[in-house]
């Protein structure tokens, strides 16, 4: 089982950035697929964004070009770059990372956007 770790959530104006971070117990990049998913109160779990183990990097039509998924296989981290952030961003975020075998998440960063 593959721990993660999500940080770099907070208190946003509109308009603004955040980076969210998830570093995973160790190097998995090469067999899993991570994906950022979002969950706000009173509505299901989506799908924010994903990389691939090809590094195709498919994004929700919401996030579209504001969004940015990166990893870095030195620090066995995966990035959320989020900007132009709108108050319906506001939700808490999850890490996923997802194998034939195996499905982790971590415990969540929040993320409010308000003025």
């Amino acid at each position: 089982q593959v721990q993660l770790v999500e940080s770099g959530g907070g208190l946003v104006q509109p308009g603004g950035s955040l980076r969210l971070s998830c570093a995973t117990s160790r190097s998995i990049f090469s067999t899993y697929v991570m994906g950022w998913y979002r969950q706000a109160p009173g509505k299901q779990r989506e799908l924010v964004a994903a990389i691939t183990r090809g590094g195709s990097t498919p994004y929700a039509d919401s996030v579209q070009g504001r969004f940015t998924i990166s990893r870095d296989g030195a620090k066995n981290t995966v990035y959320l770059q989020m900007n132009s952030l709108k108050p319906e961003d506001t939700a808490h975020y999850y890490c996923n990372a997802r194998s034939v075998a195996a499905n982790s998440w971590g415990q969540g960063t929040q993320v409010t956007v308000s003025s």
